[in-house]
């Protein structure tokens, strides 16, 4: 094997870009902690100021280089309530109102994601929506007001979820039926 030249720039240069990977990490973990974590909530704030909604920020920091910010618009009750059988007890069902997070990831970058509302023992929660995920430096102003714009769509259509929305059809549907064109 001494004889033998190995060509292995192809590795080298997966070498490299491994290595620019593990600092890439090391210098968003940073950005995160210097800046952008202050950044997220100050912008948060000041929409929960100018918007009069009734949310709350909290972050979730235990798990460093995994922490959370939670743009959290809090439970209420859902007006609906079960009778218990045979005791003239009322449990009201509490909802969750929905909130919007931003995760941090193991690599530093940031994920995107909303809790849409839910009322807690009527249905399954959906699963978080992820929205995107981001490095810190792509993290500006507009892209959380959009995300915060996102979460006031999804929650606006929960709260105002009807039949005229378009829905996937469930159960038999005859040939040559088509809802789009009232001819078929």
């Amino acid at each position: 094997m001494n004889n033998m030249s190995i060509d292995i720039r192809s590795l080298v240069s997966r070498a490299n870009t491994y290595k620019e990977v593990l600092n890439n990490t090391l210098t968003y973990r940073e950005e995160w902690q210097l800046k952008l974590k202050q950044s997220v909530k100050e912008i948060l704030s000041e929409v929960i100021a100018q918007t009069g909604l009734k949310a709350e920020i909290k972050v979730n920091d235990k798990i460093e280089n995994l922490e959370s910010i939670v743009f959290d618009l809090g439970k209420s009750s859902s007006g609906i309530s079960e009778h218990i059988e045979g005791s003239g007890v009322k449990r009201t069902m509490v909802k969750n109102n929905g909130s919007l997070i931003y995760q941090q990831l193991f690599n530093g970058k940031i994920m995107v994601m909303i809790l849409s509302p839910f009322i807690e023992g009527y249905g399954e929660s959906k699963a978080p929506r992820m929205l995107e995920i981001l490095k810190p430096v792509e993290l500006k102003q507009p892209f959380v007001l959009r995300h915060i714009e996102l979460l006031l769509k999804d929650i606006t259509d929960w709260e105002d979820y009807d039949d005229d929305q378009p829905h996937a059809t469930i159960g038999f549907q005859p040939i040559g039926f088509n809802r789009e064109d009232p001819e078929a």
